[in-house]
């Protein structure tokens, strides 16, 4: 069975840290970037991260650049997001994604008509 499983997530007070792990099951997941988007209530999925299955290049929507880090080990098979200095912004249902296209710059935000498999999404809230 083709699949994304995430890991992580949770409350955590402003300012506070979490990391996000993806875990891809029945298919190779180097075969395809990874991208993490996140849905706020009311509102549309966004695209906040991506890297690249060819060279690692990464991509940063400007909401969370310098604050979150994208990265993936192929060995395990698993993409992760590093999130720091959270903020009340950031309280959403976070998705990973897994895509051949997927894709993003300060041009073209990642987009979830690039999106193969999605993960279960996982929620973050912020809160003291």
């Amino acid at each position: 069975q083709v699949q994304l499983v995430q890991s992580g997530g949770g409350l955590v007070q402003p300012g506070g840290s979490l990391r996000l792990s993806c875990a891809a099951s029945g298919f190779r997941l180097d075969y395809y970037a990874i991208g993490w988007f996140r849905q706020a209530p009311g509102k549309e999925r966004e695209g906040i991260s991506c890297i690249s299955r060819i060279d690692g290049a990464t991509y940063y929507a400007a909401s969370v650049k310098g604050r979150f880090t994208i990265s993936r080990d192929n060995a395990k098979n698993t993409g992760y997001l590093q999130m720091n200095s959270l903020n009340a912004a950031g309280r959403a249902v976070y998705y990973c994604a897994a895509g051949e296209a997927l894709y993003g710059d300060s041009d073209y935000p990642a987009s979830t008509d690039d999106v193969q498999t999605w993960g279960q999404g996982t929620q973050v809230t912020i809160s003291s």
